[in-house]
C-alpha cells in the first residue's frame, strides 16, 4: 500500500488560507500582511523539508481528496521531483517576501500584493503536487492570472501594456494546454495522470499522442519563455515590481513551464529520441538567442530578462540529454538559476529603490555607496556566468560534461561559448553599475533597508556555498532522488494506481 501523507495538500491549502486571511484583515494594519506572508512562506519551507525526508524514507506518497480512490477521485502525488520543486519554490518565495517588506512600502494597497503573491504560490504548488491533468490546468491558471495582476501592480502605462501582452500570450499557451487535455480525455476517458499514462501505453504510438504532445509542448514552452515562445518575458520583467520579477524568473517559468514539461512528458506521454533531440535544440537555441540579445541591453532588468531565457536553455539541454547525469545537472541548474536570478532581480530592485533608474549608462560607482548590494550582485553575476567556485559553475560544468559523455559535442561547445558571452554582459553590469568613479548625482545614495539587505545576503550566501550540494549526502537527499523520477518515467503510473 502506497503511503498517504496529509502534508501534501498543505502546500496548496496554507497559501490559499493565508491569501484569504490577508484579504480579510490586511486593510486594518500593515503588520498583518507582512507577518502572515512570512509565516506562510516560512511554513512552506518546513513542509517541503519534511516532504523530502518522507520521500527519502518511504518513497512516493499520495493524498486522496474526498476519499475517492484513483482514477475516479482527485489524487495529489509526492515524489522526488515534487519535493525538490516544492522546496525551491518555498525558499525563493520566503526570501522574496523578506525583501518585499521594505521594498513595497512605496506602493499603496500592499495587502493586495501579498494576497496575489500567495495565490500565485498556491497555484505553483498545485501544479507541482497534482496527479490530475485538469487540475494541473486549473492551478496553472490560478498562478498565471495572479502573475498577470502582479506584473501590472504599479498600474503605470508601461506596466499595464506589459501585463496585457503577457496575459494574451499566456492565454494562448493555456489554450494549447486545455485543447490537449480535452483531446487526451476524449481518447483515454480519464484525467488522472497515472491512469492516462497506462491507457496511452496500452494504445502504443498513436497520432493522438503526437498531436497532443505538440500542443502541450507549445503551451508549456510559452509559460517557460523558451525561444521562439519568449516574446512576453522581456516586457513583463522590467515592468513588474522587483520581487515579482524575481518570482517570475526564479520559479514561475520553471513551475508552470519546465516542471510541467518534465511531469507530463516523462510521467504521462513518454519521451522519444526525437523529443529529446527537440528539447536539446530548443535549449541551445534559447541559450544562444538569449545571451546575444542580453549583450545589447542597457536596461538592467531587461538584460536580466534575456539572461533568464538563456539560462532556461541550459536546463532544457540537460533534460534533453536524457542521462542520469544530465537530469541531475539540469535540476541543479534549475535550483541555482532560481537563486542567482532572484538575487540579481532583487539587486536591480535595490538599485532602482536607491537611485530611481535601471539604465546602466546613468549609474557608475554605486559600489562605494551600496557595498552590500554590490557584493551581492557580484556573487549573482559570477554564479550566472559560471565562475568557480560559485554554484552556477558546478551545474553548468555538469551539463557540459553530460553532453560530452552522451556524444553531443557541438551542444557542449555552444554551452561553453554562451557561458563566456554571459560573463561579458554580467561584467558590464558590474563595470557600469558599481565600479568606477561615483557620479556626483549619486553622492547622497544610501544602502537599502535592513530586510532588503538580509534577503540579498542570504541569496548571495547560497550562490557562494551552493556547490556543497554536490557532496555525497546532500546530493543524494536533494538532487539524485529527484533526478530518479525521470528514469522511472511512465512506470510511476503503475506504482501510483497500484498503491492508491
Amino acid at each position: 500500500m502506497m503511503p498517504t501523507s496529509p502534508v501534501i495538500p498543505l502546500f496548496v491549502a496554507v497559501p490559499l488560507a493565508g491569501a484569504f486571511a490577508i484579504a480579510l484583515l490586511g486593510k486594518k494594519t500593515r503588520i498583518i500582511p507582512n507577518g502572515m506572508a512570512l509565516i506562510v512562506t516560512g511554513g512552506l519551507i518546513a513542509f517541503s523539508i519534511i516532504a523530502m525526508r518522507m520521500f527519502s524514507l518511504f518513497g512516493v506518497h499520495t493524498y486522496k481528496l474526498g476519499a475517492w480512490p484513483a482514477p475516479f477521485g482527485i489524487v495529489m502525488v509526492l515524489d522526488g521531483l515534487t519535493a525538490f520543486m516544492l522546496f525551491t519554490v518555498s525558499l525563493i518565495a520566503f526570501l522574496v517576501i523578506l525583501f518585499s517588506i521594505s521594498y513595497m512600502e512605496r506602493y499603496s494597497g500592499r495587502w493586495q500584493f501579498y494576497t496575489l503573491f500567495l495565490l500565485m504560490v498556491a497555484g505553483m504548488n498545485g501544479v507541482i503536487v497534482t496527479g490530475d491533468m485538469f487540475n494541473l490546468f486549473v492551478f496553472l491558471e490560478v498562478a498565471a492570472v495572479a502573475s498577470y495582476a502582479l506584473v501590472a501592480f504599479g498600474t503605470e502605462k508601461h506596466e499595464l501594456e506589459a501585463a496585457f501582452k503577457y496575459a494574451v500570450m499566456g492565454s494562448v499557451g493555456s489554450l494549447f494546454v486545455l485543447l490537449a487535455i480535452v483531446w487526451l480525455y476524449s481518447y483515454t476517458s480519464t484525467l488522472n495522470m497515472a491512469d492516462m499514462a497506462l491507457a496511452l501505453q496500452a494504445a502504443g504510438s498513436t497520432r493522438v499522442a503526437l498531436v497532443t504532445g505538440v500542443l502541450l509542448l507549445t503551451g508549456f514552452a510559452l509559460k517557460a519563455a523558451i525561444v521562439p515562445f519568449h516574446a512576453w518575458l522581456p516586457d513583463a520583467h522590467p515592468s513588474a515590481p522587483a520581487p515579482i520579477s524575481a518570482m517570475l524568473s526564479g520559479v514561475l517559468i520553471k513551475a508552470l513551464g519546465v516542471y510541467a514539461i518534465c511531469r507530463v512528458f516523462y510521467s504521462v506521454l513518454g519521451v522519444s529520441p526525437q523529443l529529446s533531440m527537440l528539447l536539446m535544440v530548443l535549449g541551445v537555441v534559447s541559450m544562444s538567442v538569449g545571451v546575444l540579445l542580453a549583450l545589447r541591453q542597457w536596461d538592467l532588468k531587461r538584460l536580466l530578462a534575456y539572461s533568464s531565457i538563456s539560462q532556461i536553455g541550459y536546463i532544457m539541454l540537460g533534460i534533453g540529454i536524457g542521462t542520469p547525469l544530465g537530469f541531475m545537472a539540469a535540476l541543479f541548474h534549475l535550483f541555482n538559476h532560481s537563486v542567482f536570478k532572484s538575487l540579481l532581480f532583487l539587486g536591480s530592485g535595490a538599485v532602482e529603490y536607491a537611485t530611481g533608474t535601471r539604465d546602466l549608462r546613468e549609474m557608475g560607482g554605486l559600489g562605494k555607496r551600496m557595498k552590500l548590494t554590490s557584493a551581492a550582485m557580484l556573487s549573482g553575476s559570477m554564479s550566472v556566468a559560471g565562475i568557480p567556485p560559485f554554484a552556477g559553475f558546478w551545474s553548468k560544468l555538469l551539463i557540459i560534461v553530460a553532453a560530452v559523455q552522451a556524444g553531443y559535442y557541438w551542444f557542449a561547445i555552444i554551452a561553453v561559448v554562451a557561458s563566456m558571452l554571459t560573463l561579458s554582459y554580467v561584467m558590464r553590469i558590474m563595470r557600469y553599475g558599481f565600479l568606477g568613479e561615483l557620479r556626483e548625482k549619486w553622492a547622497g545614495v544610501r544602502e537599502v533597508p535592513f530586510m532588503m539587505k538580509l534577503s540579498l545576503g542570504l541569496l548571495a550566501l547560497i550562490c557562494i556555498l551552493g556547490g556543497l550540494l554536490l557532496l555525497p549526502g546532500a546530493r543524494e537527499f536533494f538532487l539524485t532522488q529527484a533526478a530518479r523520477t525521470f528514469s522511472v518515467g511512465t512506470q510511476l503510473a503503475s506504482r501510483i494506481l497500484g498503491g492508491v
